[in-house]
C-alpha cells in the first residue's frame, strides 16, 4: 500500500509542478503567476477540487509520446469565491506554452458541464499559445467544443475571462462569448492574428500590445473590460466583481447588508445640475453619492466614456447601473456606447439584477462617420435590450432628455417600472432653440421674436410636467431624495413577474 501512495505523492509532485522549475522561473522573470499561484489568490484558501490533475495528452506524432506532462496544461476543478462555488480552469504556460490539446479541451469542457448542472459560474484563466499544433484538427476540434459550451451557458451561469498571457487565433473566440474579460497590462494580449501575419498581409507595422493589449483593448476595441495592473490585481479585481453576481439565472445576486441607510439625505446633489444647460457635470459624482457606501464597481471606464455602465448596491441588493456621461460629447449616444450599454443590460436582464438608468441625454451623435457605421442599427440594440428586459427597471431623468433618445434610454414607454424626473429635467423632441428655428422658421429674420418664441417654448416643454401631465413621470422627485426613492422602488418591484411571448429567440439587429 505505501508503494502505491508513494506513486501517487510521486505523480502528483509531477503534475504540481507543470513544465518544471526552470519554465516556472522564467514564467516568474516576466512577472507572471504560474497557473496554480493564480489559483490559490482567487479561491478562498483550502477549498480548491482539482480534478483531472493525471490527465495526459494522446498524441504520438513528432515525438509527442515521450513528451508527457500529467494535467497536460490546464488546471480545472472547483473553489469558492467568500464562500460561493465556482468552477474553473487555469492554463499553464509552462506546458508546451499552454498549447491546447485534445486532452486540455476534455478538461475544460468537463468543468464547464458540471457547472452547468449544479448552477455555477466558469471562470477561465487564460494563458496559451494557442491550438497545439502537433495534434492539427483534434486540437481544433477541441476548441470548437469548447465554444460550443461557451453558447450553451450563455444566460444560465455567469463566465468570466482573465487573460493573464497570450490568447491569439481561435483560442480569442471563447473569452469573447464570456460575459466579462480582464486583462493584464504588458503582459497579455488578444488578437485573431499576431504581427507577423499582419505585416505580411498588410504591410502593417505594430507590436503585439500595440495590436492586441490591455489598454488597446479597454479603450479602443471595447473587447474587454478591465485592464489591471498585474495578475495578483487582476485576481482581486475579478473576486470583488464576483460578489456582484448571482451562481446563475434562476438565482438572485446575494445581498450584502451595508450600514448604509436607506433615507440617507445627500443635499449637495441638489446643486449638482448646473443652471446653465450647455455646462457639463460629472454622472458618476451622482451614482457615487447615491448607492450604498459610495461603491461603484464600473465596468469599461475607458471605452465609449459618454455612458457608464458598472454594478453597485442600494440597501444591499446588487443593481446594474447605466448613466449618460455629460462630460463626454455631452452624454450624447453614439455606435460604441449604444452596444456597451446594451450588452450589459442584457447581461443584467440574463441574470435577474434591476437596472438603474440615470438619463441626460441631448440625442444621438450626428454625422457621417455615424450614420456610415451603422448608428440606425447600433443605437436600435439598446433600445432592443431595454425593451427586452423584464428585470425591474427605474429611470431617473436628471436633465435632458431628447428626441429618439428619451425612448432608448429605459422610457416608460420601454417597460420602464418607475420613471423619475428632477425638478430641472427637460423631456422634448428637441432643445427649445432647435424647436423654435423649425416652428417658426419664417421668424428667423426677426431675432427679438424668435427670443421670445424660444423663452416661450423654455415654459412650456422645458420641464418634465408635460410628460407627468401624461404618467410618462411617475413622480418629480428632489435630487436629494434619489436614493430614498430608489431603494424604496426595489422594494416595490423586489417580487415582479413579467413573461415575453413563446418564441425560439429574437432578432437583435446585429
Amino acid at each position: 500500500m505505501q508503494e502505491i501512495l508513494d506513486q501517487l505523492e510521486q505523480k502528483r509532485a509531477a503534475a504540481r509542478l507543470g513544465g518544471g522549475q526552470k519554465r516556472i522561473d522564467a514564467q516568474h522573470a516576466k512577472g507572471k503567476l504560474t497557473a496554480r499561484e493564480r489559483l490559490e489568490i482567487l479561491l478562498d484558501e483550502g477549498t480548491f477540487e482539482e480534478w483531472d490533475m493525471f490527465v495526459e495528452h494522446r498524441c504520438t506524432d513528432f515525438g509527442m509520446a515521450e513528451q508527457r506532462t500529467p494535467g497536460d496544461g490546464v488546471v480545472t476543478g472547483y473553489g469558492m469565491i467568500n464562500g460561493r462555488l465556482v468552477f474553473v480552469f487555469s492554463q499553464d504556460f509552462t506546458v508546451f506554452g499552454g498549447a491546447l490539446s485534445e486532452a486540455h479541451a476534455e478538461k475544460i469542457c468537463k468543468v464547464m458541464d458540471q457547472a452547468m448542472k449544479v448552477g455555477a459560474p466558469v471562470i477561465g484563466l487564460n494563458d496559451s499559445g494557442g491550438a497545439r499544433i502537433q495534434e492539427g484538427v483534434a486540437s481544433l476540434g477541441g476548441y470548437a467544443e469548447v465554444f460550443q459550451r461557451n453558447v450553451m451557458a450563455s444566460g444560465v451561469i455567469p463566465q468570466i475571462s482573465l487573460i493573464m498571457g497570450p490568447c491569439a487565433g481561435g483560442a480569442v473566440y471563447s473569452p469573447a462569448m464570456t460575459d466579462f474579460i480582464v486583462m493584464v497590462k504588458d503582459s497579455s494580449y488578444m488578437f485573431v492574428t499576431g504581427p507577423e501575419v499582419v505585416k505580411t498581409v498588410t504591410h502593417e507595422e505594430v507590436t503585439a500590445e500595440e495590436l492586441g493589449g490591455a489598454v488597446t483593448h479597454t479603450s479602443r476595441s471595447g473587447v474587454a473590460d478591465l485592464a489591471c495592473n498585474d495578475d495578483v490585481q487582476a485576481l482581486l479585481m475579478l473576486r470583488r466583481l464576483y460578489n456582484y453576481l448571482p451562481l446563475n439565472n434562476r438565482e438572485k445576486a446575494p445581498r450584502r447588508p451595508s450600514g448604509d441607510p436607506i433615507g440617507r439625505v445627500e443635499r449637495s446633489l441638489d446643486t449638482l445640475v448646473p443652471d446653465n444647460p450647455n455646462k457639463a457635470y460629472d454622472m458618476k459624482e451622482l451614482i457615487v453619492k447615491t448607492v450604498d457606501d459610495g461603491d461603484f464597481f464600473e465596468l469599461q471606464p475607458d471605452y465609449a466614456k459618454n455612458i457608464l455602465v458598472g454594478f453597485a448596491r442600494l440597501d444591499g441588493q446588487t443593481v446594474g447601473i447605466v448613466a449618460n456621461q455629460p462630460l463626454v460629447l455631452a452624454g450624447c449616444l453614439d455606435i460604441k456606447s449604444s452596444i456597451k450599454a446594451a450588452r450589459f443590460v442584457r447581461f443584467c436582464d440574463a441574470f435577474n439584477i434591476p437596472v438603474i438608468t440615470f438619463v441626460d441625454v441631448p440625442g444621438f451623435m450626428p454625422g457621417t462617420s455615424q450614420e456610415y457605421g451603422g448608428i440606425i442599427k447600433h443605437g436600435a440594440k439598446l433600445l432592443y435590450a431595454y425593451a427586452e428586459a423584464t428585470v425591474p427597471k427605474i429611470t431617473v431623468i436628471t436633465r435632458k432628455a431628447y428626441g429618439g433618445a428619451y425612448d432608448v434610454m429605459a422610457s416608460k414607454h420601454l417597460r420602464g417600472d418607475v420613471n423619475l424626473a428632477w425638478p430641472n429635467a427637460e423631456i422634448a423632441v428637441m432643445g427649445a432653440k432647435g424647436a423654435v428655428e423649425i416652428i417658426f422658421r419664417e421668424e428667423k429674420k426677426d431675432p427679438a421674436k424668435l427670443a421670445e418664441r424660444e423663452a416661450e417654448y423654455k415654459r412650456r416643454f422645458a420641464n418634465p410636467f408635460v410628460a407627468a401631465e401624461r404618467g410618462y413621470i411617475d413622480d418629480v422627485i428632489l435630487p436629494h431624495e434619489t436614493r430614498q426613492r430608489l431603494c424604496r422602488s426595489l422594494v416595490m418591484l423586489k417580487d415582479k413577474k413579467i413573461d415575453n411571448p413563446w418564441r425560439k429567440h429574437g432578432n437583435i439587429p446585429l
